[in-house]
């Protein structure tokens, strides 16, 4: 780990980087070029004292779990990020199905869609992003780990991931998971996270390895999504994705035709806002 190098490189980073690049208001009298340290703190789900000591440059070795929160805090490209992970003493992260990483204008457009129920997720169905609505619609899905962290594994693991869905419509929800999975395993290959996804699937669960076998193919759009949600009753959603083709990322978002009892109900639950849904883990602190 190169301590002295690895504070100059946030510094020079943590300057260059703008409120309203990251939806913050800029306020009168700032005297910090770019983000104050606060604010990286912030939006790297840290203490500020942790991010302080990463700068000045003094404490622990931070961990890789730390170093990537910073790189998402600072809104860094994956070149940017893969230097970072260097100076800190780490092996850069695999070009991979399941990183972490958000792309810098992927999370731009997020960042423009705050009103929507909205996620960015990986290949492997782990959510990455997630807007107050899309909270309030599926629940938190930043409480899941290893890999329950992927909605793929969920669904053929753990009945509660399926809670949400009708019964007529479950059958249909699984040939698009086990095609979306497909997808990616033929684009990433053997050696990959999906393989690994795949493995873990086909000695678990029957359902997925009966259907793995039918190699299904997704169709070429999101189509319409019906929930019963616990607190507003049905919904049928609209879907719409923005595809990363380079990050194997896609930006996920939920609306209703305006003026249907779905809109009403889909406002309702903004207003509602968040609670835990059936299933759902407790949520461990923050890391820092």
């Amino acid at each position: 780990m190169d301590r002295a190098r690895l504070a100059a490189y946030l510094r020079t980073r943590r300057e260059t980087v703008q409120p309203e690049d990251v939806g913050l208001p800029r306020g009168g009298r700032r005297r910090t070029r770019g983000l104050r340290r606060e604010e990286v703190a912030v939006l790297s789900d840290m203490s500020v004292d942790y991010y302080t000591r990463l700068e000045q440059p003094r404490g622990p070795h931070p961990s890789e779990q730390m170093i990537d929160a910073v790189a998402r805090g600072l809104r860094l490209s994956m070149e940017e990020h893969d230097h970072l992970r260097r100076l800190a003493g780490y092996a850069t992260a695999r070009r991979s199905a399941g990183s972490g990483h958000v792309n810098p204008g992927m999370r731009r457009i997020f960042d423009g869609v705050g009103e929507t129920a909205a996620q960015v997720v990986s290949a492997l169905g782990e959510t990455l992003l997630q807007t107050p609505l899309s909270v309030a619609l599926i629940g938190d899905e930043s409480v899941h780990t290893g890999w329950a962290r992927s909605l793929h594994y969920r669904w053929f693991t753990d009945p509660a991931a399926r809670m949400l869905h009708s019964a007529e419509g479950q059958d249909a929800q699984s040939r698009l998971v086990v095609a979306d999975l497909l997808s990616s395993y033929t684009r990433d290959g053997v050696e990959s996270r999906t393989a690994t996804l795949v493995d873990l699937l086909l000695t678990a669960s029957p359902e997925f390895a009966g259907l793995w076998r039918d190699q299904p193919v997704a169709g070429p759009y999101c189509g319409p999504v019906r929930l019963l949600h616990p607190r507003v009753g049905p919904l049928e959603l609209h879907c719409q994705r923005l595809v990363d083709p380079d990050q194997a990322q896609q930006l996920v978002m939920y609306t209703a035709a305006p003026g249907t009892a779905d809109d009403e109900r889909l406002r309702l639950l903004a207003v509602l806002g968040a609670v835990d849904l059936p299933g759902q883990p407790v949520q461990e602190g923050r890391p820092g």
